[in-house]
């Protein structure tokens, strides 16, 4: 392809948006690589209640927002799975499936990927099934939730959803969990018993974003950045999910824009206006 943009980001949600309007009133060239809106974490998600600015509402619906928005920046939207990033002098290569592009920048936003273990986790995510107690918590005050996981994070989740009125019951060992229902989840079957619930919070290790570009580094499961969305590879921004927990909105948005920002300053000292 012979464009070469100004900045390629990778990923399409809330970071990515937030990068792209920013990129936007900079006059900067843009192209984002992004799967479907139905592939998302965040489209999945039952309810989003505390996004500031915003009336409670579902993860399907701030997704269709966030991609609206997406749209109306310019940016050229390249529906499909980046494969590799390769870095060249000034300018870097990205394969998307069969096709090339180029850009003098790259941000990666690309979220994060959950191994699925529990049969009748993907079936029931957003339907009973949660990987957030602070983001979906409310919608189960009163009522009798299961926790599954170790850790300090599954037992402060476990707090949480105790602290807001739920009935918790605490698995924190190791083994095969079923979940199970009809329209949504109704029951967590472990070592022989079945335990009737409301919901199950399913809190895991989350594993680090597909290494693209080489020379990235990782720590905690996220891609080490600086406070300026930097990565160890020049030319390369991170915001969102990809950069590790808190795996909250309000966080991959302000990345998102220090990311472009940084990105801008960048292009502008190495002389690519």
């Amino acid at each position: 392809m012979d464009t070469i943009y100004d900045v390629l980001i990778i990923g399409g949600g809330s970071a990515a948006t937030s990068a792209a309007m920013t990129l936007k009133n900079r006059n900067k060239s843009i192209a984002v690589v992004t799967n479907r809106l139905e592939t998302g974490s965040l489209y999945k998600a039952e309810k989003i209640t505390n996004y500031p600015g915003l009336p409670p509402m579902s993860g399907a619906e701030m997704t269709e927002l966030f991609r609206r928005q997406l749209v109306e920046t310019g940016a050229t939207i390249i529906e499909g799975r980046a494969l590799s990033v390769l870095p060249m002098d000034d300018t870097f290569g990205v394969a998307v499936c069969s096709d090339y592009y180029m850009a003098k920048s790259i941000i990666l936003t690309a979220g994060i990927t959950r191994e699925r273990l529990y049969p009748g986790e993907a079936e029931f995510l957003g339907r009973g099934v949660s990987y957030c107690a602070t983001c979906d918590g409310m919608l189960y005050r009163g009522k009798t939730v299961a926790v599954v996981g170790g850790g300090e994070e599954a037992r402060h989740d476990a707090d949480f959803l105790e602290g807001i009125g739920c009935q918790v019951l605490r698995f924190e060992k190791n083994g095969r969990y079923e979940i199970a229902g009809d329209d949504k989840a109704s029951s967590l079957s472990f070592a022989g018993e079945t335990y009737p619930v409301d919901g199950v919070f399913i809190i895991k290790d989350t594993v680090s974003v597909t290494q693209l570009v080489p020379g990235l580094t990782y720590e905690n499961g996220g891609i080490v950045v600086d406070r300026h969305m930097a990565t160890a590879v020049p030319g390369v921004f991170a915001a969102g999910d990809c950069t590790g927990k808190p795996l909250q909105l309000a966080k991959a948005v302000g990345e998102g824009n220090v990311a472009a920002l940084s990105a801008c300053d960048w292009l502008d000292k190495a002389g690519n206006h």
